[in-house]
């Protein structure tokens, strides 16, 4: 004998010597505790993981504001706006527009440019001189240079341009010359049994070929293009510094020489820290007390490096390119 419990409900119960079963009804009540078990997992597990992307969120956001001391460029205020120079110059695009940027806001009273650089590249570091000649002669603004650790080459090329040089006294300045340099692995390919085939249109078209030798004709071609290189630079310095050059060309031999020594031979204008070229600028614009120092802003760092921190040892740097590369440097090595 059998009846449907529960008013049309699909579980039956059975009459079975006198008692009545409930073994049917157990599976459909053990399916059901399992889909809540299941939902509730479902529950706890969704809450965990939108916990933990919260929490990296946070992370994130923190690590990339925290010891922010960036300004904002609006509005007013005694202002002094610090670029940084650093590494080596292939780039001048950033360094360019951060100048600009601060030499068109009138809330910033001057701009320090504070270098840490052997040089770099001939070009590069001519279009940042060019747009610190034109921030000061042009647009009238105050603009000088701190040269911290090292200030060559390139470096010292751009900062020529300035309105005042500071320097440490143990500070490098200098290395007034061009360098072009490239391995000749000729040697290696012969030994490899390798030969280059090289088709051209031009007798210098291969010129600075890393698998054979100059020619004496390629030599002096190349020696003619550091040449008028080198004239360019000491005639850049000797306008920036406002001084004949022939006194430049005396002293552009290559050398380095410290802030101590450089300050003898007119290279810089006054030995001092960062420090003291912030407080020194500021006076000379009328700026009373601290000013604020406004740097534009760093770029962000990637999410691989918050994760796995500093991987950049293991990427290629510019420096490490520029070994590979051949090409035209004002750069101290």
């Amino acid at each position: 004998m059998s009846f449907a419990a529960g008013g049309g409900s699909a579980r039956r119960a059975r009459w079975r010597d006198g008692k009545l079963s409930s073994s049917a009804t157990l599976p459909s009540y053990m399916a059901g505790n399992g889909r809540s078990r299941t939902l509730l997992w479902v529950l706890i597990g969704g809450g965990a993981f939108f916990l933990f992307v919260l929490a990296v969120f946070t992370l994130v956001y923190l690590t990339l504001h925290a010891g922010s001391t960036e300004t904002s460029f609006g509005g007013f205020g005694d202002k002094i706006g610090v670029v940084d120079l650093e590494g080596v110059i292939l780039d001048p695009k950033i360094v360019v527009q951060q100048l600009k940027r601060f030499g068109d806001d009138d809330s910033v009273k001057a701009i320090i440019l504070h270098v840490n650089s052997p040089g770099g590249g001939v070009a590069a570091s001519e279009e940042i001189y060019r747009q610190v000649k034109r921030l000061r002669d042009e647009k009238h603004r105050r603009i000088v240079a701190s040269i911290e650790t090292v200030g060559a080459s390139g470096a010292y090329y751009v900062s020529s341009a300035t309105n005042k040089i500071y320097a440490d006294n143990g500070s490098i300045v200098g290395s007034i010359g061009v360098i072009a340099e490239w391995v000749n692995y000729g040697e290696l390919m012969r030994w490899a049994k390798l030969k280059p085939e090289v088709l051209k249109v031009g007798e210098f078209k291969d010129t600075g070929d890393p698998s054979r030798d100059l020619t004496p004709a390629e030599r002096a071609y190349m020696q003619s293009l550091i040449d008028n290189m080198y004239g360019q630079f000491v005639e850049a310095v000797a306008d920036g510094r406002h001084a004949k050059k022939e006194d430049i060309r005396a002293i552009a031999d290559g050398r380095v020489w410290t802030g101590q020594e450089a300050l003898v031979l007119h290279l810089i204008d006054q030995v001092a820290d960062f420090q003291t070229a912030v407080e020194d600028t500021a006076k000379s614009v009328g700026i009373k007390g601290e000013p604020t120092l406004v740097h534009p802003e760093k770029s962000r760092e990637s999410l691989l490096d918050l994760i796995f921190g500093d991987i950049s040892q293991w990427l290629p740097t510019r420096e490490k390119l520029l070994e590979r590369h051949l090409g035209f440097y004002y750069l101290w090595q």
